[in-house]
């Protein structure tokens, strides 16, 4: 039996729309939820050079919670590149500041460091109430 293996080809992947509430779960956990739609995983016709995930719409990103003492001990760190440019950001100041990037940052590191993690990234969509613009896209959706 000569059977081949099915590879999509760019042109007939699907991007669907998702929503996550993050009201009250864990910062990893959804993280790794978020990720796993935006690769693509979960669907039949995955295959890891193309970008086979949906968008991803997650509302509520300044209700997430943090287990043990993360929200007083864990701090975000970055540096400008210049002497001196090292900086340290905590937890709770991010929340209070951002809370959609502490999401963005979440889920940026549990994406594969490959070139398609930019594009990924730009699906995604986080919003710190439940406020957001997309609601037409998952009307849409539902009606097909």
């Amino acid at each position: 039996m000569n059977q081949k293996t099915y590879s999509p080809k760019a042109s007939e992947i699907e991007h669907h729309w998702r929503s996550i509430d993050l009201n009250d779960q864990i910062l990893g956990r959804a993280a790794t939820e978020i990720a796993v739609l935006l690769i693509g995983k979960g669907k039949p016709y995955f295959v890891p050079h193309l970008d086979c995930g949906d968008y991803v719409v997650a509302i509520n990103a300044g209700k997430i919670k943090v287990t043990g003492k993360k929200r007083k001990q864990k701090i975000y760190y970055r540096h400008s590149g210049y002497p001196g440019g090292f900086k340290q950001i905590p937890f709770e100041r991010m929340m209070e500041k951002d809370p959609a990037k502490v999401i963005e940052l979440a889920v940026r590191g549990m994406l594969p460091k490959n070139k398609l993690r930019d594009r990924r990234m730009r699906r995604l969509k986080v919003f710190a109430d439940d406020k957001h613009p997309y609601e037409d896209k998952f009307r849409e959706k539902e009606k097909i």
